[in-house]
């Protein structure tokens, strides 16, 4: 069946009961938290809504997209009664809600009238199908509770056929199947579309979901214990955050932060996804939305070091091999991204059925800057592969061919503009900062092969390469009357991760050219407090386009805003760093998560959301500032 999800639903005939539908999803990002199994993730609303899942992988098609549209292109709803049928949306939001300690299990609360109800959500670690599990508990009084489920395959377009199978919900439409398990207690029916279900739940009394996912011409996955899924569930994730090293100030952030990068690492293969979403908006009603359910290796060194620091060594040596597996090939075809499992096609499209998150279309799927150039890359997986041969990881025998593979590409390949770390989509440039890593390339590997000689290399090129890049940036992107450092080569621009420098060993932290250049961003790209990418105004090859190449403007970016407190810190400003890490931290939202950029004007989340990149910024500057962790 494949008419649109819109008009199936309001074909349907006039007399189906409206309460249990969903009215319109959060109004803003922050609104959501984060389940997931290490292999996908949902976001659930704080009125009790699923309204993104892809399945069985992060890069999936949605069958849950209503985040990006409406409860038209698939949400699952269970809440009380009451909540749902309520015409104000602040009326239809839970009470409260919180992940259970040092856990990804969700718990959310309303107290009603009637009485106080529970719902917790999870995701249990699998073994085989993907299951989503809500266990629905009374805590007093008896609460009649509600559940509207619309499946809608396909980033929302399909709608699928349902059935009956063993007392089961059975949707089926091309390759994928969804099983809706539940108790005897609970009343089902399907109408207007919407598979419905309503019971009560009293005191002490506890009633199960479970959504299960197969391939469509495979047989029905064993089934799984809800109670006991819980119970493993939260021992799992409990026996994991106790590994952790961190033991300073703003502990609980830094523990939700990492817990956070482990629910956005695709387990079979060590990647670790940007963000389990694609184009939820940089500008609302803007076009700056993209796909990040991919794996950057811009990415590459921070992961590193904020699993390394905080006792992952399991987690980083996957992430390590992963990242060696994606570089392995011909050097001059390294990508910036790739999936899951290393594909290097990523074709960017869009989904035209869906409006986008509040207006903000398009809604892309795939990533164009897939292609692009971006030399800083090569620096980066140079630092990081250093950095995990440092910390005693086990070196795998090709991993020093690859390293000297990336350097016979990068001693003339340095010399060529790119796209930079941003990914702008203007034009190419000869980026300060895509120059400062390959300089990083070059002295990693001259000082992995200073401290072992039989490794083999050309030591003398790679010190030439090195004092010859490290000599070209200070004259040609460097502003003297200015005393800062450019984005780019004859630039009067900035560029946040000129913020790096101190923290990659490009100059010391003192020289008086980084304390300019942290100076200069701070005065130039930063709003009311929080830090800028770099300015979009005016900079563009094309009228009405920054230097991106795009319309619009974007909030300022937390990661960058990290960098400016762990730059600050290096500076030796340590009571202005603290502050602003403070001040960082309390922008997560209720349950402590962050997305990529922050509206300071409107006070609300922006990007895609949860940001790897931002809760990365979290932990390696929580160890920077209260963790004693220095320069490279």
């Amino acid at each position: 069946m494949h008419r649109s999800p819109k008009d199936a639903d309001q074909s349907a005939g006039q007399s189906a009961d409206k309460t249990a539908g969903k009215a319109g999803h959060p109004a803003n990002i922050e609104d959501y938290a984060l389940i997931g199994d290490h292999q996908t993730a949902a976001l659930v609303g704080h009125d009790g809504s699923v309204d993104w899942l892809c399945l069985p992988r992060f890069d999936s098609a949605a069958c849950f997209a209503a985040l990006l549209g409406d409860e038209h292109n698939g949400h699952w709803q269970l809440a009380p009664k009451s909540a749902m049928a309520a015409k104000d949306p602040r009326n239809r939001a839970c009470t409260r809600r919180a992940y259970r300690p040092g856990t990804l299990v969700l718990d959310t609360e309303w107290e009603t009238p009637e009485g106080h109800v529970r719902v917790t959500d999870l995701m249990p670690q699998r073994d085989g199908a993907p299951d989503l599990v809500r266990v629905v508990e009374g805590l007093s009084g008896s609460v009649t509770m509600r559940g509207a489920l619309r499946l809608r395959f396909d980033y929302g377009s399909i709608v699928p056929w349902m059935r009956r199978s063993d007392g089961h919900r059975v949707a089926v439409a091309g390759p994928d199947a969804v099983w809706l398990r539940s108790e005897p207690a609970v009343r089902t029916w399907g109408a207007d579309y919407c598979t419905h279900s309503e019971f009560t739940v009293a005191a002490g009394e506890r009633v199960a979901f479970v959504l299960t996912w197969h391939p469509s011409h495979q047989e029905r996955p064993p089934l799984v214990d809800p109670y006991t899924s819980l119970e493993t569930s939260v021992a799992d994730w409990r026996e994991w955050t106790a590994r952790c090293r961190y033991d300073g100030p703003y502990r609980e952030a830094v523990v939700r932060s990492l817990i956070t990068l482990k629910a956005l690492t695709y387990a079979p293969t060590g990647a670790i996804v940007a963000a389990p979403t694609t184009s939820l908006p940089e500008e609302i009603g803007g076009v700056r939305n993209w796909d990040y359910r991919y794996t950057w290796l811009r990415d590459s060194t921070l992961t590193l070091d904020a699993l390394l620091s905080a006792g992952y060594e399991d987690e980083a040596r996957a992430w390590r091999d992963w990242l060696l597996r994606a570089a392995a090939g011909d050097p001059a075809d390294l990508q910036i991204m790739y999936g899951l499992s290393g594909e290097r096609r990523l074709p960017e499209f869009e989904l035209g059925w869906l409006p986008g998150f509040r207006g903000s279309a398009p809604v892309r799927i795939g990533n164009g800057a897939v292609n692009q150039l971006q030399l800083d890359v090569y620096g980066e997986v140079m630092d990081s592969l250093f950095l995990a041969r440092r910390s005693g990881l086990p070196v795998e025998p090709h991993m020093w061919r690859v390293q000297r593979a990336l350097m016979d590409f990068l001693r003339t390949a340095w010399r060529q503009p790119d796209e930079g770390l941003w990914e702008v989509r203007g034009g190419r440039r000869h980026f300060v900062y895509s120059k400062v890593m390959a300089w990083v390339a070059a002295d990693r590997c001259v000082r992995t092969l200073e401290a072992q000689p039989k490794l083999g290399g050309d030591l003398d090129g790679w010190r030439a390469m090195r004092d010859e890049v490290h000599r070209e940036v200070c004259e040609r992107g460097y502003d003297a009357e200015r005393n800062t450092f450019t984005q780019y080569y004859g630039s009067r621009g900035l560029d946040a991760a000129l913020l790096l420098l101190p923290r990659v060993g490009f100059l010391p932290p003192d020289d008086p050219r980084i304390v300019g250049t942290v100076d200069a961003v701070r005065a130039e790209l930063s709003h009311d407090g929080l830090v800028r990418r770099y300015s979009t105004e005016g900079t563009g090859d094309t009228e009405g386009t920054g230097l991106d190449g795009l319309p619009g403007e974007e909030g300022t970016f937390l990661v960058c805003s990290f960098w400016l407190a762990d730059a600050l810190h290096r500076t030796g400003r340590g009571a202005e760093a603290r502050e602003l890490f403070g001040r960082l931290v309390g922008l997560g939202n209720d349950v402590g998560l962050l997305a990529e950029e922050y509206d300071p004007a409107a006070g609300r989340q922006l990007g895609n959301f949860p940001q790897a990149f931002s809760h990365l910024g979290l932990v390696n500057c929580a160890f920077a500032l209260f963790g004693g962790d220095e320069a490279g």
